[in-house]
């Protein structure tokens, strides 16, 4: 059991290292994910009788990479350049090394060609699930509510196009690069909100693993340090969000079960993240995810810091927040004055954030209009049964008479 243990953990801690070393070999992602798949299953097989060796990743590695030669060797018809790309491999000793061999850390290769802009930005998500954070493509459909059928084309589709469109397996120019940086920000973003809103703590914290990943591969890149503190000053509340599936509003959670461990690391990358110029979303976002948890909050900053915010975004999203500060700040009907300009009718929160300001400015009536209409769009069962709480609030009356 200690043997199956220990190659699960290999394989969570390892599988990106993994595949992009061999993407970087063979310049073929399929093949690189099905010779590494192979290197776990013998993994399986011979750990718990021999023991986890001294470096697992060269061991999977070389396992692997000898069993792609193998299948290059048996292709019925092999191009010059798949020959040259055999003899080059198999010139090589072929035996697993008997002390531990290093390879090249290629990640940051694999998860900017994940996300290259000619995919797709659910193809982009997809991808980078499967490469870097090794999920089953029956999880990454799960995570996302899509058929396993629908999710297994997706994949198949992004893998052809990269080989077929030769989307390069590298670092990109220079002048390319920060586009190319901020498409895979927003993947990892995105895998961690989709965690993070329906309550997927295993989503969120492939999320995270993601984030300190391309933080060990770019630790001066603010940005990824904005991200990671982000994400883990956020999820450090996830055990205090929820009360008898009752979603439960920041200022009422019981502060004594967030995770003091994660608290500190974010605020230490977010230190980090601020020193260097000019900050960008990711950086500004975790300064106010991090002035939110204080007490008293200082709402002069946070509202300042999203409208640096807002002018970095141009986001209606990120008005809509700066309009609670605000609030704070002027009163509700000021606030009001910035949501009623905002064209954000489908948006959930929108109509929660409206209601709860038209409640404090004494409009009863329409907060439960904005309360009714955010129950209806609300995407999750905590979520709902909040608004619909709140919206009871303000009917008493007809609540009784049911």
């Amino acid at each position: 059991m200690a043997g199956e243990d220990a190659v699960e953990a290999a394989f969570r801690a390892h599988w990106g290292r993994v595949l992009a070393t061999l993407v970087g070999i063979f310049r073929d992602l399929e093949l690189a994910e099905e010779v590494a798949q192979d290197a776990f299953v013998v993994a399986a097989e011979r750990w718990p009788r021999e023991g986890e060796p001294a470096n697992p990743v060269a061991w999977l590695v070389t396992v692997a990479r000898n069993r792609g030669i193998d299948r290059i060797r048996r292709r019925a018809a092999l191009d010059d350049r798949t020959r040259a790309i055999a003899a080059e491999l198999a010139r090589g000793d072929r035996r697993p090394p008997a002390e531990p061999t290093t390879f090249r850390d290629e990640r940051l290769e694999l998860v900017l060609t994940c996300c290259h802009p000619a995919l797709s930005r659910a193809a982009q998500v997809a991808l980078t699930l499967r490469t870097l954070g090794g999920l089953s493509t029956e999880e990454i459909a799960r995570a996302f509510l899509t058929p396993v059928d629908t999710m297994s084309k997706r994949l198949t589709r992004a893998k052809h196009k990269i080989r077929t469109a030769g989307i390069p397996f590298a670092v990109p120019d220079d002048h390319q690069l920060p586009d190319r940086l901020a498409a895979v920000l927003a993947v990892v973003y995105l895998i961690f909100n989709q965690g993070w809103g329906d309550g997927r703590p295993d989503l969120a914290a492939e999320a995270i693993r993601l984030g300190r990943a391309l933080v060990e591969l770019m630790p001066d890149e603010p940005e990824a340090l904005g991200l990671l503190a982000l994400m883990l000053l956020d999820d450090a509340r996830r055990d205090a969000r929820q009360s008898d599936g009752v979603l439960v509003p920041l200022d009422e959670q019981d502060r004594s079960r967030w995770d003091d461990r994660q608290l500190r690391e974010g605020r230490d990358l977010l230190e980090r993240a601020v020193v260097r110029p000019d900050p960008g979303p990711y950086v500004v976002q975790a300064a106010i995810a991090d002035l939110h948890l204080h007490r008293p909050r200082d709402w002069v900053q946070i509202e300042a810091l999203y409208a640096v915010l807002s002018r970095l975004t141009g986001s209606p999203v990120v008005e809509l927040n700066r309009a609670v500060a605000v609030a704070e700040l002027d009163g509700p009907e000021a606030a009001l004055a910035v949501v009623d300009t905002l064209a954000l009718d489908g948006y959930r929160y929108y109509h929660s954030t409206r209601a709860e300001l038209l409640r404090r400015a004494g409009r009863t009536e329409c907060a439960a209009a904005a309360y009714a209409r955010a129950v209806e769009l609300a995407e999750t069962g905590p979520e709902r049964l909040l608004l619909a709480r709140r919206l009871a609030e303000l009917q008493p009356d007809r609540v009784r008479s049911r």
